[in-house]
């Protein structure tokens, strides 16, 4: 055997015996790595909240329904892709309004706000039967399980212009457009009146009645009407510009109504009361995805949740009284200052409210009479 056989024959042997120690020793040959895993495929991205708005009039009649669709707006701007909002426009108050609502539930929306007060009986009876749906309505007092309402204190911004119209009328005699002779429009045609009084103890309301929200040549014919019986200062309750429009054709002045309505009538306008709905929609809506929303309950929001505003008051007002109007608002903001504090009396003489003494929601959401200094009877009323 040469020696270099020998040397390779030694080498293998000791190899042998070493690999056999080891082995006796419990050591082991590691396994290869395995493949890493795959990534584990994203979660599916929920399906957005489907929200659905029934609209008594058009959402450009610059007031109460434009109101309510700056909140839907302001809806998608807060939530983005996580909500998807339709509207339905032009809705009546009516068997119509069952019809489209039951419809809006069927295809699909979980959350579904009425807008107009004629809306409370079909919402009312639809609820039950999508009782995975929650149903809002706006200004009435009816609720369900899965059926809440949602008011704003339109009276409040009824009250600071009437502070505004008592300062800035030359006849003391101030005018209304009405719509719908419920409690609502009764206790704003009164504010008004009261806001008025608390600056110029002279001053009378004449109201006419167009019998429906959005009507536009009514509401003219309603707002000439009052200015032929002499009123200079026009109010409404209606959801228009045509009574600004009047004003400014007849060269009277005007308030705007739910929305700024400067562009309007710029001559005419002395301020407007305005509406925002926004903080409230973003409350259900955020309710409604996580999971807190609760149904029979309602809630009256006002200057104190920032929902009540009066804005663009006209440069010709007076200091003193824009700085009568910023007083009264601060009270309302803060609770320190109550509308509908005693003594009040109605147009026939009757104390409604006693001296000193303040009326609550209850009273209030009932309110059928009118206060002193306001022509007339309620039609079907007193």
């Amino acid at each position: 055997m040469t020696d270099l056989f020998k040397l390779t024959f030694k080498l293998a042997a000791l190899t042998a015996v070493a690999s056999a120690a080891l082995v006796g020793c419990g050591k082991k040959e590691e396994p290869a790595p395995a493949p890493a895993a795959a990534a584990s495929a994203p979660a599916p991205k929920p399906e957005p909240l489907k929200i659905a708005f029934a609209y008594v009039g058009p959402v450009g009649d610059g007031g109460w329904t434009f109101a309510h669709d700056n909140a839907r707006k302001a809806l998608e701007k807060e939530f983005g892709d996580k909500i998807k909002t339709s509207f339905a426009e032009n809705v009546p108050e009516s068997a119509d309004a069952e019809r489209v609502i039951r419809d809006m539930a069927t295809q699909g929306n979980k959350l579904i706000f009425g807008t107009t007060f004629g809306y409370m009986e079909p919402m009312l009876k639809i609820a039950p039967d999508f009782k995975d749906v929650k149903f809002e309505h706006a200004t009435g007092f009816k609720q369900a399980d899965n059926m809440r309402t949602f008011d704003s204190r339109t009276y409040e911004g009824a009250y600071m212009a009437g502070i505004i119209a008592g300062k800035m009328t030359k006849s003391n005699t101030l005018g209304v457009v009405a719509s719908i002779p419920i409690p609502e429009v009764i206790r704003n045609i009164n504010s008004f009146t009261l806001g008025a009084q608390s600056v110029n103890p002279k001053v009378k309301t004449k109201v006419v009645w167009v019998n429906g929200w959005f009507d536009p040549p009514k509401e003219t014919e309603a707002a000439t009407s009052l200015m032929n019986g002499g009123a200079d200062v026009l109010f409404q309750n209606t959801d228009s510009p045509a009574v600004l429009k009047a004003a400014e054709a007849k060269g009277k002045r005007a308030f705007g109504w739910d929305s700024d309505m400067t562009a309007y009538g710029p001559k005419a306008h002395l301020a407007s009361s305005v509406i925002n709905w926004g903080p409230y929609y973003i409350k259900a809506t955020k309710e409604a995805l996580d999971g807190s929303w609760k149904g029979g309950t309602g809630v009256w929001w006002g200057v104190k949740e920032g929902a009540i505003d009066i804005v663009s008051i006209a440069a010709d007002v007076p200091a003193e009284t824009k700085a009568k109007v910023e007083e009264v608002k601060k009270g309302l903001g803060d609770g320190s200052f109550v509308i509908w504090k005693g003594p009040i009396t109605d147009n026939t003489g009757k104390v409604q409210i006693a001296k000193d003494a303040a009326a609550d929601d209850k009273f209030l959401g009932g309110l059928m009479f009118y206060v002193k200094g306001v022509e007339g009877k309620i039609p079907g009323g007193k």
